[in-house]
């Protein structure tokens, strides 16, 4: 928290001394002793009202506390994560753990000058309450005293060319430190999904990296969900269920997600005992950093998603088998899966055995852990009493394999299925365990938060999240304002459940300067004023301050980054996802081509918020391209001074010239199937080459650049295979989850297709751009023949030609880039925007 001096200040007034304040720091103007007798006053009310503000988690901070590791383990990780971040400077900080005590019984970082020798070649000291804490201060004296920037590397890397060489590291002012304490205990990192969509094929030394970012964000409550079929291997064999029954239990690598829910079963497997192997593996490895660091790892639990085979095992058993999601005709090979109801004495049983494998294989290192039985699976009643029982029964498993468990529970069921969960059955689950043994993820509370129509979740404890991203779509989204206020607003609000903040996206690696903002957000106590913030970025992000660019980014800000108009934004750009439509059954008069997305298909996906009111395909747009089209030109002139910077060349102006192509191509589309319909011939043919165009150009523009690869994506999925059956099943996992994604049959393509779409050289070329191309040749067909559009012949062509694809292993997609990512970029915008 940055803690308010001015205020205090106030009410101090009697002091004759002063306390003055900045955004980041501290300058005292009083003697020591005085000022230390004060802060310790202040901090003795604030420990006060801290226990007031959380009574419900107290007893679980605690119990969190003590199953940390030694201060010297964490002190240790810190000092690794500095070695690996900024090795040349390894002895140039002091890292040391403080108690809660020191910060009024919160967590916190202080920031102070080492006075000590010189000799040592330390010159700062920085003190955390935990591992992360101290990370988190690194990462805030690196940020606001040397301007440096810490981005994933996908969205441009790390900049710390800005950092002074070791012994000219930038001092606090005489007597100056800086305190920043939490507001709110968590922040929480991960989606129940995001293990599929972007975690899959790494390995430890990305994961390495990936968990030295959460430290350095302030990430202490993390999801830890992989592995767990191993485990779960291991307790089905208790109840007698074999790797074989499991075959058709588990899903492939990149849909274990699903599988994991209860959506679906089988698709893309099955596992092979390398992987399962090698995941409990990692999965080892990625808690014990996560531990070594003081974060408290979210482990997963039983939700009552179970085999078929259990059926035959035990037939007394309640169990249901649930309705279809999302299957093209129901095809029980992968759809349909199988749920113990929750009441069944047996669901208690797995779920214990389940808690207690975790337990033997880790050790006792969390009492958090994840479950959504409902989570887009509705109960077969609404009774109040009968889904009060569920939820019990849920607690209770858990409870049983450990007796200190709080379940904690995405929220995302109160907003995707709003008319099933009223206030009475809300009420019902939430209040079903014990007060203080549940904890929510207002999962979409940057658009639809639900803690301002629950009575803050009926005095549950929640977490405001913020969602951001669908599927790992590549678009630059945000809503700036509500992240650096929301969490204020919730917090501050009357009878206030608030205990943390979160991200929860689905795909990471994108719109770096969102999750910079959603981050400080757990440590700040105030709004922020984002468009000083903003230049405060692109200062550090770019190494160096340029006007064009600050130009740039204040016009992006009240743009892309500033939508508000409540829809969940999943990327339906016409050249990844292009409708599948006969033009010529609607009409085009009149018609906003630029508003929000609808699909044919009514799926049990994430497409809620939308505008239905047509039946025409839209692409969500909220923001003036004329306006955006401008910050390009600006930032393009920034070019020559800028271009030595990796984060501007590597990512912001490739993505942000990706962005305006791809809306001038929703035009175009909409523009060709207009003339389609009016029977215009030429123009069709010349407004369906320019689409063509577009997805060429915009191939090679990615191309340009390490980050927009398809060739990654592949390559690091056959990197994991042991074997020819691994190898070429993991490619064909990797390819389906980012093209058709589900199944598909004849002339009916997956319900979820481009579902997870990607903007990505090779993916735009050899997928994305033979499909537009069979679609404007039967347009075209349909008009020279003077025939009706044979719109199912073009759907059967192309989903062969995507079956074929997706089995395909004969390309090898390049991992590294070639041209020159600013000419591309500059030569796009002349050829386009004259």
């Amino acid at each position: 928290m940055v803690i308010t001096w001015l205020w205090y200040l106030h009410i101090y007034s009697y002091h004759r001394h002063s306390l003055v304040s900045d955004e980041h720091t501290i300058k005292l103007t009083m003697p020591p002793i005085k000022f230390a007798l004060l802060v310790l006053l202040i901090l003795s009310i604030h420990s006060q009202s801290l226990s007031l503000q959380h009574p419900a988690i107290n007893p679980l901070l605690h119990r969190l506390d003590s199953l940390r590791p030694t201060s010297s383990v964490q002190e240790s990780a810190a000092k690794g994560l500095l070695h690996r971040l900024i090795p040349t400077h390894s002895h140039s900080f002091e890292f040391s753990i403080i108690s809660k005590d020191v910060c009024g019984g919160s967590s916190c970082f202080i920031i102070e000058n080492y006075d000590g020798s010189r000799e040592t070649g330390l010159e700062i000291v920085i003190k955390g309450t935990t591992g992360v804490e101290i990370a988190s201060g690194l990462h805030w004296y690196l940020k606001y005293k040397c301007n440096a920037h810490v981005s994933w590397d996908k969205t441009g890397g790390i900049q710390i060319a800005s950092v002074p060489l070791p012994g000219h590291l930038p001092r606090l002012e005489y007597s100056k430190r800086i305190l920043i304490r939490r507001p709110v205990p968590w922040n929480y990192y991960q989606n129940v999904v995001t293990s599929s969509y972007s975690y899959v094929w790494w390995g430890w030394e990305r994961w390495e990296r990936e968990i030295d970012w959460m430290a350095l964000q302030g990430v202490n409550l993390p999801l830890a969900f992989t592995g767990q079929e191993a485990i779960w291997l291991k307790v089905f064999k208790r109840f007698n269920i074999s790797k074989e029954d499991l075959d058709d239990y588990f899903g492939g690598p990149a849909f274990l997600a699903w599988a994991r829910m209860g959506n679906l079963h089988a698709w893309g497997g099955p596992l092979s005992k390398n992987w399962l192997s090698d995941q409990l593996i990692l999965q080892k490895q990625i808690l014990s950093r996560m531990l070594e660091l003081g974060m408290t790892p979210v482990l997963p639990s039983f939700s009552g998603n179970v085999p078929s085979a259990l059926r035959k095992i035990y037939p007394a058993a309640n169990i249901t088998r649930l309705d279809n999601w999302n299957t093209v005709d129901g095809d029980t090979r992968w759809c349909c899966t199988y749920l113990l109801n929750p009441s069944d004495p047996l669901f208690i049983k797995i779920g214990e055995a389940f808690i207690k494998q975790q337990i033997e294989e880790y050790g006792e290192i969390t009492n958090i852990y994840n479950c959504d039985t409902f989570n887009e699976n509705t109960p077969p009643t609404s009774e109040p009493e009968y889904i009060s029982s569920l939820g019990a029964a849920v607690y209770k498993a858990m409870s049983r394999g450990n007796k200190n468990a709080v379940w904690l529970m995405q929220g995302w069921l109160f907003s995707s299925d709003s008319e099933f969960w009223k206030p009475p059955q809300m009420k019902a689950l939430l209040h079903s365990v014990p007060f203080g043994k549940m904890i929510v993820l207002d999962l979409f509370a940057d658009v639809k938060p639900i803690w301002n129509t629950s009575a803050q979740f009926y005095g549950t404890p929640y977490i405001w999240c913020m969602l951001h991203n669908f599927g790992g779509n590549i678009e630059m989204y945000g809503t700036l304002d509500s992240i650096s206020s929301g969490p204020v607003d919730a917090r501050v609000s009357e009878n206030s459940t608030m205990v943390g903040v979160g991200m929860c996206m689905e795909g990471i690696e994108h719109n770096p300067v969102v999750y910079e903002l959603m981050s400080e957000m757990a440590f700040r106590d105030e709004k922020v004023d984002v468009q000083k913030w903003l230049k405060s970025y692109a200062r550090r992000r770019y190494m160096k301050q340029n006007d064009k660019v600050d130009a740039a980014w204040e016009i992006l800000y009240h743009t892309v980054y500033n939508c508000t108009d409540g829809v969940a934004d999943h990327n339906t750009d016409f050249i990844v996802k292009l409708p599948d439509w006969d033009p010529s059954s609607s009409s085009l008069h009149g018609t906003d081509t630029y508003m929000i997305s609808t699909d044919t298909h009514e799926t049990k996906r994430r497409f809620l918020f939308e505008d239905n009111t047509s039946d025409l395909p839209k692409a969500h747009l909220w923001y003036s391209t004329k306006e955006v089209i401008k910050a390009l030109r600006l930032f393009l002139e920034a070019g020559d001074d800028l271009f030595g910077s990796l984060t501007y060349s590597r990512y912001d102006m490739v993505d942000l010239t990706r962005q305006v192509l791809s809306k001038l191509a929703n035009k175009v589309y909409m523009d060709a199937v207009t003339a389609f319909v009016r029977k215009d011939i030429e123009s069709l043919r010349r407004l369906s080459e320019k689409f063509l165009e577009l997805i060429k150009d915009i191939d090679v523009l990615l191309a340009s650049d390490d980050n927009f690869l398809l060739g990654t994506w592949l390559e690091s999925a056959k990197k994991l295979a042991r074997n020819s059956d691994e190898r070429k099943q993991y490619e064909w996992n990797a390819r389906t989850q980012v093209t058709m994604w589900y199944d598909s049959k004849g002339v009916n393509q997956s319900m979820l297709h481009d579902y997870a779409n990607k903007f990505w050289s090779g993916l735009l070329e050899d997928y994305y751009l033979p499909r537009a191309t069979m679609y404007f040749d039967e347009l075209l067909k349909s008009l020279e023949d003077k025939k009706k559009l044979e719109i199912e012949k073009w759907r059967r062509e192309w989903i062969t030609m995507s079956h074929k694809w997706q089995q395909s292993s004969s390309e090898v997609y390049p991992v590294k880039a070639k041209g020159d990512a600013l000419a591309i970029s500059r030569h796009l915008l002349r050829k386009y925007f004259t």
